[in-house]
């Protein structure tokens, strides 16, 4: 192993070998410490992506990686309404995340990045208040790689945030989610996401049934408050749609992860330090996916990375570069998806009802099909408010893009 490298990424998982990725193809020399024995174990999230997100970020899937293809959803209000969302061709992918992880990996081991499994970060190398390495943990033994940049793609519970002296998650916008493998759903349409909302059955956020080819589906919820494990049952067992496709459904999988739904940190740097993907908040507050914004962050940090390479310039002056750009590329969306969460977090489940019925009953959904985006929801927002519809319905009918990836 070398005695320094010119970044050590902290975390393995997507974020984690794309933005090592980046930087390695470009000529960095690059370790990545990953805290598990082996990629995309345990899986955080539902893997459901945007296939234009996928394009947009150049990342052309192997087959045996994408469970299913969508062309739109089916979303039911707390007291059985129903609104469609569909599109004339496949506009979302269902992931196995274990495979996709993987596929990330091999990228970036393929440009040259090294992986060190098995190894906890536990802090930061600091000199002179620059971040100059890390110091991890492995087979109980402690350890200090040096660089000349971090990146921390750590995920949501971040342990260098604090360390670096930068702001953490806003914890009052963090839903706990788990996700269930099922061996079977019945009646379902494989062409559609459905997604459940309700205060009684995911409280602050909402279910999903997520089917793929062969019948076996992907089937979670998200909550503010009690016990997932909980409401994950209730739905199972006793929400009057669900209940009936799943009811001979048995568990082969589970796992749980929170969600940061607060929009990104206020600041993403420091000397010798980015933040990257779920450690930054780089989140969509609508529907909890990070996977593309994350992505898309991760490739402008390794940019970054490259340029303060050759500049011979890690700090925070020059650093920053990474939050303008990142910013300039999704940060009105996030802003937008912020402000749209906050309505929903308020809204009642007889208001919601009600929207879901005028959304139906006036077609937004063709609305959608048109003009929406469903990564940059933000931008979409402005092109609808465009339409004869009124405001007040174009920014629910947002929440109905819920076509986008449902992902931490």
């Amino acid at each position: 192993m070398n005695d320094k490298f010119d970044a050590v990424v902290v975390g393995g998982g997507p974020c984690g070998s794309f933005s090592a990725f980046t930087m390695a193809k470009q000529g960095m020399n690059v370790i990545v410490c990953e805290e598990h024995k082996k990629i995309g174990v345990p899986t955080h999230c539902a893997g459901h992506l945007s296939l234009s997100g996928l394009k947009r970020l150049s990342l052309h899937l192997p087959s045996n990686v994408v469970e299913n293809e969508f062309k739109g959803a089916v979303l039911h209000s707390p007291r059985g309404k129903e609104f469609s969302v569909r599109f004339n061709s496949p506009v979302t992918c269902v992931v196995n995340r274990e495979l996709f992880d993987k596929y990330l990996s091999n990228l970036a081991v393929k440009a040259g990045v090294q992986y060190l499994f098995g190894s906890r970060v536990e802090s930061l190398v600091v000199d002179s208040g620059f971040a100059k390495g890390v110091a991890i943990r492995r087979g109980g033994t402690k350890e200090a790689l040096a660089s000349s940049l971090v990146v921390d793609a750590e995920g949501c519970s971040s342990v260098l945030l604090k360390k670096a002296g930068l702001q953490t998650l806003d914890c009052s916008m963090i839903v706990n989610a788990v996700q269930a493998e099922v061996d079977r759903a019945d009646d379902v349409n494989t062409n559609a996401v459905e997604v459940y909302l309700g205060q009684k059955y995911a409280p602050g956020f909402f279910a999903w049934i997520i089917p793929k080819r062969d019948m076996s589906a992907k089937v979670g919820l998200a909550t503010n408050m009690g016990n997932p494990r909980e409401y994950l049952h209730r739905f199972m067992q006793k929400h009057p749609v669900a209940s009936k496709k799943l009811r001979k459904s048995k568990i082969t999988r589970l796992s749980f992860h929170p969600i940061s739904l607060g929009g990104a940190i206020p600041k993403t740097y420091s000397n010798g330090l980015l933040i990257v993907g779920d450690a930054a908040s780089q989140v969509k507050p609508t529907t909890g996916g990070g996977v593309i914004f994350g992505l898309i962050c991760s490739r402008l940090a390794g940019k970054v990375a490259y340029e303060a390479l050759q500049n011979h310039d890690f700090s925070e002056a020059f650093l920053s570069h990474y939050q303008s750009r990142w910013k300039e590329r999704i940060g009105f969306d996030l802003a937008a998806m912020r402000q749209i969460r906050k309505l929903l977090n308020h809204l009642s489940d007889d208001k919601i009802d009600k929207i879901i019925d005028l959304c139906a009953r006036l077609g937004i959904d063709s609305v959608l099909e048109e003009v929406g985006d469903l990564d940059f929801q933000g931008a979409s927002l402005i092109r609808m408010i465009r339409r004869p519809s009124t405001l007040v319905l174009t920014l629910y009918s947002i929440f109905s893009a819920l076509t986008t990836s449902i992902w931490k």
